[in-house]
């Protein structure tokens, strides 16, 4: 009975020293994780946006929104989020591009709920193409998970369909994925997620890196 107790107590305080580890990793590298994904989503999102709408945007359009991101930029909040908002009362994708910039805005200037409901907005409107709705998804469940209280299931369950073949931001769904289970302790769900992108040769190479150096410190 001793040597069955002893190794029940080895069992739980190896448990608790995986769980330290993996929190530990969180508060090091969540993060990264978060910005990474975020970075790796504007890249996509303005590729898609620029090889859908180049040709058609007005050059006025262009360069006042060109003029706004240097401003949002340059720590000009006032005079960005002026401009995104004239941008955003416009039809087209300027209008669309501003809307996402002004959640942008307010999630750098730490009012988070305003950027949620700015996120929501876009994922309600039915003239938002599926591709920005999933984008809209995918930035507010980030939003969510670097905040504390978050209904972490709501979350999962916002990010899981991102994940899908073909998807264009499914290997940032599962980076951020990964990053909700190193928050809630989930070591497992966390290792999932990673090896699936540090083998995926379709994922940014930055990314599969980061996944690959995360699954290192996790084994």
């Amino acid at each position: 009975m001793a040597d069955h107790s002893d190794e029940a107590l080895i069992r739980e305080i190896d448990e608790e020293l995986r769980q330290d580890q993996v929190q530990k990793v969180w508060k090091r590298y969540g993060r990264i994780i978060l910005g990474g994904a975020a970075l790796c989503v504007a890249a996509v999102a303005g590729y898609q946006f620029w090889h859908e709408q180049d040709l058609k945007a007005r050059r006025a359009l262009s360069e006042r929104f060109v003029q706004a991101q240097q401003q949002a930029a340059a720590g000009e909040t006032a005079a960005a989020e002026a401009a995104f908002r004239e941008l955003a009362a416009k039809d087209g994708g300027y209008g669309l591009l501003a809307r996402f910039q002004l959640a942008a805005v307010d999630a750098r200037a730490g009012k988070t709920d305003a950027a949620l409901e700015a996120y929501k907005a876009i994922i309600a409107d039915g003239a938002v193409p599926a591709l920005y709705k999933d984008l809209a998804s995918l930035l507010s469940a980030g939003l969510e998970i670097n905040r504390d209280g978050s209904d972490t299931e709501a979350v999962k369950a916002r990010l899981t369909p991102l994940t899908a073949a073909g998807n264009p931001w499914r290997h940032s769904a599962q980076e951020l994925l990964a990053a909700l289970a190193l928050k809630t302790g989930d070591a497992a769900g966390a290792r999932t997620q990673l090896e699936a992108l540090s083998k995926d040769s379709g994922a940014p190479a930055r990314m599969r890196q980061r996944a690959a150096e995360l699954l290192t410190i996790l084994r």
